[in-house]
Formats: C-alpha cells, structure tokens, sequence
C-alpha cells in the first residue's frame, strides 16, 4: 500500500525555514533522507528520534519521488 505522505509532510513557514517537516516535528524530509543516505537504517534512525515512526520515513520517500518525479516532467 502506497503512503500518501500528504497526511504526514507539513510544511510551516516559521518552523526549519519552512522546510518540509514530518508530522509538524522539527525533523525535516532532508533530515531522514540524508540519514539514509549515510547508511543508518531504519532501525537506526528509530532507535535515535522515537517521535518518529515507519510511515514517516516511507513518507520523506514518498515525497522525495514525487518531488524528483515533478521535476523530470518539468525538463
């Protein structure tokens, strides 16, 4: 089952610069993906932020495809 990361990924100007921020947390969408991106997993990153959930993670992914999917029709 897909996650539609709508229900999770805020977005708040005065909160992280605006950045998209996981369920109105101070965690952002760039925060996870750079996590992931270093190699921690998500047991890991569970493990060290226990505000956060699966679905949240699978969120930021969702998000970022989307986004990356947005902007390859743009080019």
């Amino acid at each position: 089952m897909a996650i539609d990361y709508r229900s999770i990924i805020t977005i708040e100007p005065g909160k992280r610069g605006g950045k998209p921020c996981i369920r109105g947390l101070r965690i952002t969408v760039y925060d996870v993906l750079g996590w992931l991106a270093e190699g921690m997993s998500e047991v890991e990153i569970l493990d060290d932020y226990p505000e956060l959930e699966s679905n949240d993670i699978r969120a930021c992914l969702a998000f970022a495809a989307e986004r990356e999917h947005s902007l390859a029709a743009i080019i």
